[in-house]
C-alpha cells in the first residue's frame, strides 16, 4: 500500500521578484534626492508661513559679512551680473534662488534680483518654515 502523497512542496524561492521591488526602490530615492539642493553655506534664513521647494538651477549665496556666491563659488559683487549672464544664457526658463542672510540690508538683496528679473529670470527667496 502506497501512502506517499503524489503532491510534492517546492522549498525553492524565488529572489527575482524581491531584487525587481529593490532596484525600483533604488531608482525612486535616486530621482528624488536631487530635487532638494541644500546651500552648503552658513546662512541664516529668514522664516515664513510657507516655504516652496522650488527646483534650484542657480543659487545666489549673500553672507551676513556682504559676501557672494553664485553656486557655492565665491563672487565679487562686480562680478555676478556676468556669472548670471553667463549662467542663463539660453535658458528661457531661468530660476535664480537667492540664499540671503536674514542681517543683510535689502538694498543688496534687491540688486541682486533686480540682475536676474532684468534677465528674465524667476526670482525666488529661500526662507525657513515657522513651525
Amino acid at each position: 500500500m502506497d501512502l506517499r502523497s503524489k503532491n510534492r512542496i517546492n522549498a525553492e524561492f524565488s529572489m527575482s521578484s524581491m531584487t525587481d521591488i529593490i532596484f525600483l526602490l533604488l531608482i525612486f530615492f535616486m530621482l528624488t534626492s536631487n530635487f532638494v539642493t541644500p546651500s552648503g553655506l552658513p546662512v541664516s534664513l529668514p522664516s515664513s508661513k510657507s516655504s516652496d521647494i522650488v527646483m534650484q538651477k542657480i543659487s545666489v549665496t549673500i553672507t551676513s559679512d556682504l559676501q557672494y556666491f553664485v553656486n557655492d563659488k565665491p563672487v565679487s559683487s562686480e562680478e555676478i551680473e556676468p556669472q548670471l549672464t553667463a549662467l542663463l544664457q539660453g535658458t528661457e526658463d531661468g530660476a535664480v534662488v537667492l540664499h540671503v542672510d536674514k542681517s543683510v540690508p535689502v538694498e543688496y538683496l534687491v540688486k541682486v534680483a533686480g540682475i536676474a528679473k532684468s534677465m528674465n529670470a524667476s526670482v525666488t527667496l529661500a526662507t525657513v518654515p515657522t513651525e
